[in-house]
C-alpha cells in the first residue's frame, strides 16, 4: 500500500485541469477513476490517487510558485528519455515550461529533470536520478 493515499489539487477550471492532467497522468500509467462531487480522479494500482477539484468560489487566481502552499510534485521515472517524453506530452497538453529537461548538478551529477506548470499554477517535475555508479543508457 502506498504511504500517501491520495493527493487533492484544486484547479481554477476543472475542465481545463482535466485537459492538462489527463494526458500526463495517462502517460505515467494512471487510469481515470471517478467523477463526482466537483472532482475527478486518477489512480494507478496502490500508488497515490490524484484528485482534481473545482474551486469553491468564482474568480480564483492561480497559485503563485514560492508563496505558502503548493511547491511541486515530482514524478520519478526510469530514464532521461522518459523525462523528455513526459515533458513533451505535458507541453502538448498546454503546460508551460518552467525548466527544460537537463542535468541539475546542484542535486547530483545524475539528476535529470524538467519542470512544467499548468494554468492554475500547479507545478510538476519529471525526474530521473539513478543510483551512483549505475550506468546511464540515455
Amino acid at each position: 500500500m502506498a504511504l500517501l493515499d491520495h493527493l487533492g489539487i484544486t484547479v481554477c477550471d476543472l475542465e481545463r485541469g482535466r485537459a492538462q492532467f489527463d494526458p500526463v497522468l495517462t502517460a505515467l500509467g494512471y487510469e481515470f477513476g471517478t467523477e463526482a462531487g466537483g472532482g475527478i480522479s486518477w489512480h494507478r494500482g496502490d500508488d497515490t490517487e490524484l484528485i482534481l477539484f473545482a474551486p469553491h468560489e468564482e474568480d480564483v487566481d492561480p497559485h503563485v510558485h514560492g508563496r505558502a502552499g503548493w511547491q511541486h510534485l515530482a514524478f520519478a521515472v526510469d530514464s532521461q528519455a522518459e523525462v523528455d517524453r513526459l515533458h513533451a506530452i505535458a507541453v502538448d497538453a498546454g503546460w508551460t515550461v518552467v525548466r527544460e529537461p537537463k542535468i541539475y548538478e546542484r542535486f547530483s551529477d545524475r539528476y535529470y529533470a524538467s519542470f512544467v506548470e499548468d494554468d492554475s499554477g500547479i507545478r510538476i517535475e519529471f525526474m530521473h536520478n539513478p543510483p551512483r555508479g549505475a550506468l546511464v543508457a540515455d
